[in-house]
């Protein structure tokens, strides 16, 4: 479960989230809704740690993880899929979804275990695996950061904008990934920032809406 008490972080001085309450239970499915510079993505980093907080509290899993650094964060079974995706140009499409698995230092075999699992959940990347992350296109770019927040994404995954630049066919094949992500793995957390709620009505059991760094009443 994860959990947002009373969240607010400034950045430069500036209020962005303004006591935050947002609740995602075990296996739910949620959506946080809001136009731009709304708040969703600085909700998600601070979730994950990349934001300071000014007050509140993060906790996942009944567990108080405010104070728990960013690097550390995976380990407590969250990933991260960024709207940016951030992959690495250089690496294969193998390395990028490996990299954060082996950052925390998991045994070799947990990592094929874990690879093979994706794949599985994500045929097309299986195809890609070998070729370098600067070769692909958008759409495909955001299928390998999902596959790589799903590598360490055991409890929970925090998807940012997903369907931002896609293109009709690729926001379908997105969301029919999604809902077989669900199916596979029922008891996996799942929160998703969007700006557009109808792409995500289909998908997700709860929505909030935030506007002005606030979560307004349901």
């Amino acid at each position: 479960m994860l959990e947002l008490h009373g969240v607010s972080v400034e950045i430069a001085g500036v209020p962005v989230l303004r006591r935050v309450h947002l609740m995602v239970p075990p296996g739910g499915r949620v959506a946080l809704i809001g136009r731009n510079g709304a708040g969703k993505t600085t909700t998600l980093r601070a979730m994950m740690g990349l934001l300071p907080l000014r007050e509140g509290r993060i906790v996942i899993d009944g567990r108080d993880a405010t104070g728990v650094p960013a690097h550390h964060r995976p380990r407590l079974g969250i990933g991260y899929a960024p709207e940016e995706r951030r992959l690495f140009g250089r690496f294969s499409v193998r390395e990028n979804m490996t990299l954060p698995a082996e950052v925390l230092k998991l045994p070799g075999p947990e990592v094929a275990r874990r690879l093979d699992s994706v794949f599985a959940l994500l045929p097309e990347l299986k195809d890609l695996a070998g070729r370098r992350a600067a070769g692909l296109s958008g759409g495909q770019g955001k299928m390998v950061a999902l596959g790589r927040a799903l590598m360490v994404g055991t409890r929970a995954v925090l998807l940012d904008e997903p369907f931002q630049g896609l293109a009709p066919a690729l926001a379908l094949r997105y969301a029919d990934t999604l809902s077989r992500l669900h199916q596979a793995l029922p008891d996996v957390a799942i929160l998703i920032t969007e700006s557009n709620p109808e792409l995500l009505r289909p998908l997700v059991e709860r929505s909030f809406t935030i506007e002005r760094g606030e979560i307004l009443p349901a």
